[in-house]
């Protein structure tokens, strides 16, 4: 598990291709790979990957599928490219942002990049498929780091998230162009929440179900948007 917290900026430094799996050496800031072990996890850009050696201080290295790198944004590195980075999260550790499990749901497009002083805004599309998932004021996870969505609009598909100075100086997101591609994982609990609405309704409304879908357009709102208005069952 990871907590979302970046802890530093990796960079690739070598690149090797083997049948069914690409390799990643990467060199990481001062301080991050201590007590690191081979087998211990990594995420790279919010995807989790396995340490499988140690070929100096200061390096690991990293397999992955080739359904990995067609999945998320790491088929796209080269040598050179900066990642985020963050150890596994240890018993007892403070959770600055919200659980990751480090499994990537998708891949979003940075739309557009605002600046108001002190701040960074990116906007960021989603597929339709997961954009159900997504609610303002909500947790959202963008290439490992933990943020908060500021807004959201369904029907283009969009959201925001608001960057402060300290989250670009840790990250990659100050060096994003329009046009990138991110990793996306979706905030669990409202994923299961946003389903079991929609399972509910489907199962008890049966045929109403495109009469309600249709009336609910209309006010420019979908099903999806019911799951907002239920509270998430609290952690104990």
């Amino acid at each position: 598990m990871f907590t979302g917290i970046v802890q530093g900026v990796a960079h690739v430094a070598a690149i090797t291709d083997r049948p069914g799996l690409r390799s990643f050496e990467l060199t990481f800031p001062p301080g991050f790979d201590e007590g690191l072990a081979i087998g211990a996890s990594v995420a790279c850009d919010g995807v989790c990957l396995t340490v499988t050696t140690l070929p100096a201080p200061g390096r690991a290295c990293f397999d992955v599928m080739q359904q990995s790198l067609g999945l998320t944004t790491l088929g796209a590195l080269k040598v050179g490219s900066p990642l985020n980075v963050e150890r596994a999260a240890k018993d007892g550790a403070e959770i600055g942002g919200h659980p990751l499990s480090g499994h990537v749901d998708c891949v979003g497009t940075l739309l557009a990049v605002r600046r108001p002083e002190n701040n960074r805004v990116l906007r960021i599309g989603v597929p339709a498929s997961h954009m159900r998932y997504v609610f303002a004021k909500g947790y959202i996870a963008v290439n490992g780091a933990s943020l908060t969505v500021a807004e959201a609009d369904r029907r283009e598909r969009w959201f925001e998230v608001w960057l402060i100075p300290e989250t670009l100086r840790m990250t990659t997101f100050g060096d994003k162009q329009v046009g990138d591609a991110l990793n996306i994982e979706i905030e669990r609990s409202t994923q299961v929440m946003v389903d079991t609405v929609r399972d509910a309704l489907d199962e008890r409304l049966g045929p109403l179900l495109p009469a309600l879908q249709a009336l609910l357009a209309q006010q420019g709102r979908s099903i999806d948007d019911l799951a907002a208005a239920v509270p998430a069952p609290r952690e104990r």
